[in-house]
Formats: C-alpha cells, structure tokens, sequence
C-alpha cells in the first residue's frame, strides 16, 4: 500500500507532513526559502506540491521512520544527490 502524504501549509515557507502507511503515522516539520523553491520549480507547481513530492522522493529510498522530524527541504541533496535533477524532472 503507497503512503499518505499529508502537506499543510504552517506559515509562509513551513509546513507540516503527515506520512500515514501500514496504521502508523510519522509527521515532519520542513521549511523550504524561497530561493530553494524558485530554484526546484521554477515557481511553475505550489509549493506544496513540491513539499509533497519529495516526500515521495524520499519514501522510496526509505522507511518514513528514516525521515528527519524536522528539516529544511535543502538538506535531501546532502543525503540523496540526485535530488535536485530528479525533482525537477518530476516536476517538469
């Protein structure tokens, strides 16, 4: 079964994500600067969307338990450096 990915908009450039799969829940605090967003998608999908995607992203190269609770969107590409070009391709 594919995980539930939850985005909520908190203030400006934070959010909330609750990631539901197999009765458990995991829920991450994430923030994205607006540079980061511009630079990821041209300001073409919500940032939400975004925010959205790469938790997909991140879900199939880990377990959401795996996923840091908190954490700026910027900080995957030290762990996965394939993200920004994959990102943006979904995105595109």
């Amino acid at each position: 079964m594919a995980a539930k990915i939850e985005v909520e908009k908190v203030e400006n450039s934070k959010f909330r994500v609750r990631v539901s799969e197999s009765g458990s829940e995991t829920t991450h605090d994430v923030t994205l600067s607006p540079n980061n967003y511009i630079k990821l998608t041209a300001g073409k999908v919500e940032p939400e969307e975004l925010v959205r995607r790469s938790f997909e992203f991140l879900l199939e190269r880990e377990p959401k338990e795996s996923i840091l609770t908190r954490f700026d969107l910027s900080v995957i590409s030290r762990y996965f450096p394939e993200y920004e070009g994959e990102i943006k391709r979904r995105l595109s």
